[in-house]
């Protein structure tokens, strides 16, 4: 019986997404799990566009699509997803991403896998799509799927369904937001992985699972992907702040090598030596660059991607790591705190209530 399935409340954060706000909320109406079991809720930041016009639009045209907008006066996704789940009523928190389209069976796969593995939380892969025409946009999508680029996280690069460590755009059982509190208001871009984090802290799982897709939309340009890996480096220190424990070689990988570069160059000054270890390190990465290149322009047969996706590789590693470590010095307090013990109200688990 339809009735007796859970009602799924899906929160969409949004700020200014008027080019894709339009293309989720179909997929969403779209979806094989029934309409009257789903409740969606678009927590929006004020925007200054036309995305509470088009969601307007939306809900007139769609008048029995269970569909409202409420206000995110912070601003930021947690606080967004935050509001969201305090205004909804489902048995299930599905958290979905304004630049992604998920799949006609997206809600359907997500449901089945939280019955069917018992876990607290679910998610799927990503099938990243060119935010514009050119062949930058084209490059900056082949890279968010790239071991290069991903570190190998499998929501990005595909694998096996199993356990991992974070998931994109999480699907949770409500309870567990009464066992490891909200998300973390002060960690605004990584809130996702501190939210995992604190769940497999306290003894939850998070699932992967291959059937559970969308297609997220990417940056456009150097330009906004700098800024957006940039943040994201930020905010990984941000959230290492919290949780020390949680940071993993792949992340730390960009970090190392951009501080490495720096240190090489600032010494070669005083040691012209070291200009030769420097040389060395920028001509092996410039290989690796190339090499992952070549490989995603053959995938694709497309062979300008040779040329390009080298820039692209170079602007995601530099900017997350300079972001990374702006973010450090920023959060430095909070981490000595914690490599201390120190941390007080979050304790080992964490909760933000």
């Amino acid at each position: 019986m339809i009735d007796a399935q859970p009602l799924v409340s899906v929160i969409i954060p949004s700020r200014n997404e008027e080019r894709t706000i339009g293309l989720v909320l179909d997929a969403l109406d779209r979806q094989t799990y029934p309409r009257k079991r789903m409740e969606i809720i678009v927590a929006d930041g004020f925007s200054a566009d036309g995305t509470r016009a088009r969601v307007r639009e939306f809900i007139e045209t769609h008048p029995k699509f269970p569909i409202r907008i409420i206000d995110n006066p912070e601003l930021t996704a947690p606080s967004a997803l935050n509001a969201g789940v305090r205004a909804s009523t489902g048995e299930i928190i599905l958290r979905m991403d304004a630049h992604a389209v998920p799949d006609p069976d997206y809600v359907e796969q997500s449901v089945r896998a939280l019955s069917e593995t018992g876990c607290e939380a679910v998610g799927g892969m990503w099938d990243v799509q060119p935010g514009g025409a050119g062949i930058i946009a084209r490059a900056i999508a082949a890279a968010a799927g790239n071991p290069l680029a991903a570190g190998g996280v499998r929501y990005r690069v595909g694998g096996k369904p199993g356990d991992v460590d974070t998931v994109a755009f999480g699907v949770f059982r409500r309870e567990v937001f009464d066992r490891v509190g909200f998300f973390n208001e002060q960690v605004p871009v990584n809130e996702d992985y501190e939210f995992f984090f604190r769940i497999r802290a306290a003894g939850g799982r998070i699932f992967f699972s291959p059937d559970i897709r969308s297609r997220y939309i990417a940056r456009a340009d150097l330009r906004s992907l700098a800024g957006q890996y940039f943040l994201y480096g930020r905010q990984k220190a941000a959230m290492i702040s919290f949780h020390p424990r949680s940071l993993r070689v792949r992340q730390v990988i960009p970090a190392v090598f951009v501080l490495s570069l720096a240190v090489l160059a600032l010494g070669s000054i005083f040691y012209p030596t070291l200009a030769i270890l420097l040389g060395a390190e920028i001509a092996v990465y410039i290989a690796v660059c190339a090499g992952f290149s070549l490989w995603e322009a053959l995938k694709n047969k497309t062979p300008m991607l040779a040329a390009v996706m080298p820039w692209v590789f170079a602007c995601i590693h530099f900017s997350w790591g300079i972001g990374f470590w702006v973010g450090i010095v920023a959060n430095s307090g909070r981490l000595f705190r914690s490599l201390t013990g120190g941390n007080g109200r979050l304790g080992k688990a964490g909760s933000f209530r």
